[in-house]
């Protein structure tokens, strides 16, 4: 699908400012489509919305208030701060911190409404003493692993908790909660054996609401959905399932500034390491983007490798050499020079060259690159 031309920046558009070198465009009506379409995806089932990490790098506090404005009501935070930035703006959301009970910081939690995703036997037991300290049955959620081997209690602290069932009494155990190894592999057996240990360790504890599925779990049936999902990379138009077709719609388009554009000749090089080597007359722009604005470095093009391609209108430009800290190169030889000029812009990610056509050149996956987008790029909330 052709991008039409307003969605690069120019030089006049008042919403740009002339200082910006580089312009991340987040299309919050995509980003709303993509909750709904999950959300319509799971039935009867709560859709959540995980937005640490800043929102996957595109603006937490932005993306919250979207994600409400489409009917999400619960929230996933990695870190208290992050739980405290979306209390700031959602003061009705119910918000969740993945990160857990940090020892002595539970009147953080309790200050800003937060409820902690308890992950051990001694969380449990510091959330308990807490609450009760107070006589207050504050929410939390527990989390029990069931193959991940990362956050969350293991079978035996779960097995023991359930012969302390004071423990439980003392707070309000709001959601019980695992995740999904293999979510992003329909066929992996680990998801259905995660399934089941996650059904078994459950019927341990109190009836509650239960979440297992992440942004693939979504798609691997209802029996995945229980209560609540909570979807990360597919509501920002990342690939969730490895081997499909994507159904998001993209949310993000990168657009960097050219700096300047020279004349090359057969024989010399371009960039770091001199990887690249013109065998012919040709025109190189520099783009005022780098490894240090979130455009990974693996993205680097030898001579012989066919990278990444940015786009000036509907001119292909492909990267050649190597992707330094501050800037790209790439090849304008086929574009015209009154396109292809100082101040013009580059479309570097977009509907044609998407987050997940970038990381799979890369090696790496949209959860990488979309939280590596760095501060520094002006960011435009369409």
């Amino acid at each position: 699908m052709s991008v039409p031309q307003d969605h690069q920046p120019s030089q006049g558009d008042p919403i740009v400012p002339p200082d910006a070198r580089a312009v991340l465009r987040i299309d919050l009506s995509a980003l709303r489509a993509n909750w709904e379409r999950l959300n319509a995806e799971t039935g009867t089932a709560e859709c959540a919305g995980v937005i640490k990490a800043d929102a996957y790098g595109l603006g937490l506090e932005e993306v919250a208030r979207a994600l409400t404005q489409a009917g999400c009501r619960t929230f996933f935070a990695a870190t208290l701060e992050e739980g405290r930035r979306i209390r700031h703006v959602q003061p009705g959301a119910a918000i969740y911190v993945l990160d857990g009970l940090l020892p002595g910081a539970e009147d953080y939690y309790a200050g800003f409404d937060l409820r902690p995703v308890l992950s051990s036997l001694d969380e449990v037991r510091e959330w308990s003493a807490y609450c009760r300290a107070r006589h207050r049955r504050l929410p939390a959620a527990l989390h029990i692993d069931t193959g991940i081997n990362r956050l969350g209690m293991p079978p035996s602290e779960v097995e023991a908790l359930s012969t302390e069932p004071n423990l439980l009494r003392d707070f309000r155990l709001a959601l019980v909660l695992s995740h999904l190894a293999c979510a992003d592999d329909p066929a992996s057996t680990k998801n259905e054996a995660q399934r089941l240990a996650f059904d078994r360790l459950r019927a341990l504890l109190p009836k509650t609401k239960a979440s297992l599925a992440n942004s693939g779990g979504v798609f691997l049936g209802q029996k995945f959905h229980y209560d609540l999902v909570r979807p990360g990379i597919a509501l920002y138009g990342g690939r969730a399932l490895e081997g499909r077709t994507n159904p998001m719609r993209p949310v993000v388009n990168l657009s960097a500034r050219i700096l300047q554009v020279r004349d090359v000749q057969p024989g010399e090089t371009v960039g770091y390491g001199a990887i690249w080597r013109v065998d012919q007359p040709a025109r190189i722009a520099t783009l005022a983007c780098g490894y240090a604005d979130g455009f990974l470095r693996a993205l680097s093009s030898p001579t012989g490798k066919h990278g990444a391609v940015g786009y000036i209108g509907d001119y292909p430009v492909p990267v050649v050499g190597r992707v330094s800290m501050d800037l790209i190169t790439v090849d304008v030889t086929g574009v015209p020079p009154e396109i292809a000029h100082r101040g013009a812009w580059v479309e570097v990610m977009g509907e044609r060259v998407t987050v997940d056509d970038l990381t799979d050149m890369a090696g790496t996956i949209g959860y990488e690159l979309l939280s590596r987008l760095s501060r520094r790029v002006h960011r435009v909330y369409v």
